[in-house]
């Protein structure tokens, strides 16, 4: 029997969070949330998760400076970054070049995060 694996979810947007850690539970796996890139960086040091879905757009740090500091502290993470912006190129440009999975936009459907979440943690 394989072992339940955890997902990272990170978003400031509390409704969202909730709404999209409930999906992913539904998919039979375990979910921490975090509401900063900060809190991600701690919680990925803490839980070590098998993915991490993250927002780009957040206070205190974007998602893109909590990737690179989870990179750095794990050259193996599996992210996957959330936007409904247009990104920083640069900055994507370099996250891609640190193995970032993908990106996805929001809103986001229910059959996109089941594939994202079973392609990356299968």
């Amino acid at each position: 029997m394989s072992q339940k694996k955890t997902i990272l979810l990170v978003d400031d947007d509390i409704d969202l969070l909730e709404n999209t850690a409930y999906m992913i539970k539904s998919l039979g796996c375990d979910v921490v949330t975090a509401e900063d890139g900060q809190d991600a960086v701690e919680k990925y040091k803490e839980i070590s998760p098998d993915l991490t879905l993250m927002d780009v757009k957040m206070p205190k740090m974007d998602g893109f400076d909590a990737f690179f500091k989870i990179k750095q502290f794990d050259s193996e993470a599996k992210v996957v970054l959330i936007t409904a912006f247009a990104v920083d190129e640069k900055k994507h440009l370099k996250a891609k070049s640190m193995s970032l999975l993908t990106t996805i936009n929001k809103p986001y459907s229910f059959e996109q995060l089941e594939e994202i979440v079973t392609k990356f943690t299968s």
